[in-house]
């Protein structure tokens, strides 16, 4: 049973995947950094429970990441060449749950109650939800590159999804961030697949 479990650890990949596509789709374009306090209110107070719902999901999303990661870099480090940069990959995945985890509570407290916020309150908890993403960025950027580096020092990995890798990295660093990170979701289910079936295709072998 535990060795079913190790083998389909990969796939919390998928459902990483699958609960971060949901929560793009559901979640509502928020106020900009530079909205007042009265807008801000007035927009969580429509999209309340929506708001809500796609935070959760997304903490969700993280765990199942975290899960994967950690099964990634497992699978990393069975490439002695790969073993520092697997580490630095689950570094990296731990920086970007921070961050979104950060990101996410000031979201949810705006959430919970905004009709009990002053204008001034919920301005600058938007502004923090806004602008709180550097951590975020460097997690992104860290674990797609150190992903990239590793398969291209050797890890038994297809070498054009570490060539995509450096890319997303790349583009992390960028104004662009949204769409890094929405990349390296489908780069996480494209390489969870993967090792999932190699590892099974191994252990049939075996």
């Amino acid at each position: 049973m535990s060795h079913r479990l190790t083998r389909s650890a990969p796939l919390t990949g998928v459902v990483f995947a699958a609960l971060s596509a949901v929560t793009i789709v559901i979640t509502p374009s928020s106020p900009s950094s530079h909205a007042t306090g009265a807008r801000v209110i007035a927009f969580y107070e429509a999209h309340r429970s929506t708001e809500r719902v796609s935070i959760i999901l997304g903490v969700f999303a993280l765990a199942f990441f975290m899960f994967f990661a950690t099964s990634l870099r497992g699978y990393l480090r069975s490439t002695r060449s790969a073993e520092g940069l697997a580490s630095l990959v689950l570094v990296a995945a731990g920086l970007l749950a921070v961050g979104l985890t950060v990101s996410s509570g000031f979201a949810y407290a705006l959430a919970d109650a905004p009709s009990r916020l002053a204008p001034a309150s919920a301005q600058t908890l938007n502004l923090l939800d806004e602008d709180v993403f550097f951590t975020m960025v460097i997690g992104v950027g860290l674990f797609a590159l150190a992903s990239a580096f590793a398969i291209l020092r050797g890890a038994r990995l297809p070498k054009w999804l570490g060539w995509v890798a450096i890319v997303i990295g790349i583009i992390s660093f960028t104004p662009a961030f949204g769409i890094a990170l929405l990349a390296l979701s489908i780069w996480v289910l494209v390489v969870s697949v993967v090792i999932y079936a190699r590892t099974r295709t191994a252990a049939a072998s075996a």
